[in-house]
């Protein structure tokens, strides 16, 4: 039976967009005002605060509201929950590499 988390289920689904990903990615970078996160994309900023809203359900995204001011940083937990999973599968894919690697020396060493 597969075992699913929703916590990750929630990151991977903010991830899956673009725009939201692009703001991840500023967010990187430090602390910013909704209004800087909007300056990028061609689209109102409602429809980035909607982005804003998923992200924050997913955790990966906190605001604090500073007079009118909205400031968003990330949350690093639910990118390392991720990463901690992605890296196990990382590893079974690198020693299938491996194998590979060590199959294909052996059908070269067989051939000479």
């Amino acid at each position: 039976m597969v075992k699913y988390n929703r916590e990750l289920d929630a990151t991977f689904q903010a991830l899956a967009d673009p725009t939201r990903r692009a703001i991840v990615a500023a967010l990187s970078r430090g602390q910013a005002s909704v209004t800087e996160l909007a300056r990028p994309h061609r689209m109102s900023l409602p429809a980035v605060m909607k982005h804003l809203r998923v992200l924050r359900r997913a955790g990966l995204v906190t605001q604090r509201k500073r007079g009118r001011t909205r400031h968003c940083r990330l949350a690093p937990r639910p990118l390392q929950r991720a990463e901690a999973w992605i890296s196990q599968y990382r590893a079974f894919w690198e020693g299938q590499f491996d194998a590979l690697d060590r199959y294909l020396a052996q059908q070269r060493m067989e051939e000479n």
